[in-house]
């Protein structure tokens, strides 16, 4: 997350709006979708409640983010934690290798494979990773729609709390209020273009070892924890978030 906020040193405020306002209608359609998705799935794979609600929640809006802040809201025990983190977590290795060969095969533009995968990965630092092998501008689409979507975990958290009738405290992603800091200071105060410069490297450098840390942290023991119905019911999740929004970026243009 450190390294996610560095990045925004080196990304333009007007340009990042435009990228946001392009991507909020997906964003919307998107969650909305997965979430009644997940429900209709979890009945049918007969997966518990609380884990289908983290595994949809994971791959609609922010994955390990959002599973965190609706988790003491729905009372998940820590075997059901470690099911939804252990699927997302798993689906997020993946996506670093399959997604910048896909969209190298689909000839997709830099705009259209930065909101791709804002979309259809589920973690924040997963995203930028894939977005950065692909290119500057995918990079900036991405991580900007990528950010804007995490803000719907509060929405997510304040409506869990009133079906719920619990007492959970909804936690506002701090990292998304200092990448937004870090952006318009530097957009602001071009004089210290240097120093930004210094800061973006330093981000992208961070976030290698990041991603490096998630593969090396894949393990059997990971696979196996997790289970085979919420496996595909997570599988099945993020194919139709995947196929979806590839075909509607696509057909836009």
């Amino acid at each position: 997350q450190a390294s996610v906020v560095g990045l925004g040193f080196g990304m333009n405020l007007h340009h990042a709006m435009a990228a946001g306002k392009d991507g909020l209608a997906f964003t919307v359609a998107s969650i909305v979708l997965t979430l009644a998705f997940g429900w209709f799935l979890a009945k049918r794979l007969r997966v518990d409640g609380i884990s289908a609600f983290l595994i949809s929640s994971g791959t609609a809006i922010c994955g390990g983010s959002a599973i965190a802040a609706v988790s003491p809201i729905v009372q998940a025990d820590r075997k059901q934690m470690t099911v939804a983190l252990g699927t997302v977590f798993i689906l997020n290795s993946v996506a670093l290798l399959v997604f910048p060969l896909l969209g190298h095969l689909l000839h997709m533009s830099q705009h259209q494979f930065g909101l791709w995968c804002a979309i259809a990965i589920h973690d924040t630092s997963s995203v930028v990773g894939a977005a950065a092998a692909f290119g500057e501008e995918a990079l900036q689409v991405a991580t900007t729609v990528k950010l804007e979507r995490a803000l719907w975990i509060i929405p997510l958290s304040l409506i869990t709390a009133l079906v719920m009738k619990g007492g959970g405290k909804v936690r506002m992603p701090w990292f998304i209020g200092l990448f937004i800091g870090a952006m318009v200071f530097s957009s602001y105060f071009p004089q210290y273009d240097v120093v930004y410069e210094w800061l973006t490297l330093a981000a992208k450098r961070g976030l290698t070892l990041t991603l490096f840390l998630i593969g090396a942290s894949l393990t059997l023991g990971t696979m196996r924890s997790v289970g085979v119905k919420p496996m595909v019911l997570g599988i099945l999740l993020w194919i139709l978030i995947s196929t979806l929004s590839l075909i509607a970026i696509l057909g836009v243009g």
